[in-house]
């Protein structure tokens, strides 16, 4: 997903967790936050919902990529403050249009 960004014109970061993903969008203030939910410690779930309620991050779109693909985990992470859901595996082409849709508005 990264190199299918960065050859859209995205610059990149990762994060190894929840945590320190948190870290990094109150460092870096990126544009967009693409959050997986089963990850050590603090899962993206609760790091969406930390996010969303910080008012240092909370205008930053979190779009959820995961491979959770029941109904409720979709309406539960857009409940937390996510702006989109997508399941894995996903398509680059579709990545890269949901990432430009949500930074656009």
């Amino acid at each position: 997903m990264q190199k299918a960004l960065e050859q859209h014109g995205f610059r990149t970061a990762a994060a190894a967790d929840g945590d320190e993903a948190i870290r990094k969008a109150r460092e870096l203030h990126p544009d967009l936050i693409l959050m997986d939910i089963v990850m050590p410690g603090l899962n993206g779930f609760q790091a969406t919902r930390e996010l969303a309620n910080d008012p240092q991050t909370r205008k930053i779109p979190v779009i959820m990529v995961t491979s959770k693909s029941q109904e409720s985990d979709r309406v539960w992470g857009l409940r937390q403050g996510a702006v989109d859901y997508i399941v894995k595996p996903v398509s680059m082409d579709l990545l890269v249009q949901k990432a430009e849709a949500a930074l656009a508005g």
